[in-house]
């Protein structure tokens, strides 16, 4: 099949292409925004004199020595055409965080929905998935309808304060995009990355996490993360012990066929006791029969566990609702 008429000129290739090398390594800088404005001033003071702004700029970040090579990329990319580009590229990048501000509300919306629920529950897990991907949609959208306000010239969406730098700003991105910049479109790519790693930086609530937390909560200290000592291959994700047991923990949302490694560690591994918690939505009988059958314990979410019978009539499996002290002596002990 032969795609028609999505040729695109060198020059519109060529100018976005600049325009996001220039956004993407200001980003990775992350200049402060008393080294954004000195930049702006001297842009302006010096006439665009190309020389003695590259000067300028390196003297500027010259403290910054860990990011050498970003400033002399930048600079080595800096000509008298492309100044005014980099200027944009500055004042788009000072939006940035205001937009990843707005869209990470959305995360704080989210949690708040969370904070009274079971956070081994499935709806706990499921709200958690979804988060990420909630903000990822939100900068998007809010990206979109930033940059659909400034071709309109609608700034009622920000305080008066700064309408004057909008409007600015909304000049700038009219005059590139008569000369095909796609400004939209590129600082979506910088905005996404931003995203990325935000979204990394922040997580911590993973289901190892949550039952690293609700593991402390019913009392339980002094937990070690280790390989079983008789088969490195076989990963607990947590170690403890109660009233002299040994219990190791595997700790995975779905079980696939890692079930497998804490068949054959039960039967080589000295602990006195071997749990898998796990959601449970992958969890078949034949799987709960197998891992039971090897003197392993299962913990399943309680929506999970009370929507199949066969988890119910399973000595060996529990809802994470009874995951407990008492609970786990009595599986030390056997007495269930």
């Amino acid at each position: 099949m032969k795609i028609e008429n999505l040729k695109i000129s060198k020059q519109k290739v060529d100018i976005n292409l600049e325009f996001y090398f220039f956004l993407k390594l200001i980003n990775k800088l992350n200049p402060s925004t008393n080294q954004i404005n000195a930049i702006f001033q001297n842009i302006s003071l010096l006439d665009f004199d190309i020389n003695k702004l590259k000067q300028s700029v390196e003297g500027i970040f010259y403290k910054s020595k860990t990011k050498n090579n970003l400033i002399k990329e930048i600079i080595d990319k800096l000509t008298n055409c492309n100044t005014d580009l980099f200027d944009l590229s500055l004042r788009l990048y000072q939006v940035k965080d205001l937009l990843l501000a707005e869209a990470k509300i959305s995360e704080i919306i989210e949690i708040d929905k969370i904070l009274d629920l079971d956070p081994l529950s499935l709806e706990y897990d499921n709200l958690s998935i979804l988060k990420p991907y909630k903000t990822r949609v939100k900068g998007a959208l809010l990206t979109l309808l930033f940059f659909e306000k400034l071709k309109q010239n609608k700034f009622n969406f920000i305080s008066q304060e700064s309408i004057d730098y909008i409007v600015n700003l909304a000049k700038k991105v009219e005059k590139f995009t008569k000369i095909g910049l796609e400004s939209n479109q590129i600082f979506m790519l910088m905005f996404s990355e931003s995203i990325d790693q935000s979204i990394k930086s922040d997580s911590g609530s993973n289901y190892e996490d949550r039952i690293f937390y609700i593991l402390n909560k019913i009392g339980i200290k002094n937990i070690a993360k280790t390989h079983d000592k008789n088969d490195k291959s076989t990963e607990y994700d947590f170690f403890f012990e109660i009233d002299g047991k040994i219990f190791g923990v595997g700790a995975k949302r779905t079980l696939r066929e890692r079930y497998k490694q804490f068949i054959k560690t039960a039967i080589t591994s000295k602990i006195d006791v071997s749990i898998e918690i796990t959601l449970g939505t992958d969890l078949n009988e034949e799987k709960a029969r197998t891992i039971a059958s090897h003197g392993s314990f299962i913990f399943v979410s309680d929506e999970i566990y009370q929507s199949r019978e066969f988890l119910k009539n399973n000595e060996q499996v529990f809802s994470v609702k009874d995951l407990n002290i008492e609970t786990l002596k009595k599986i030390g002990s056997r007495q269930f």
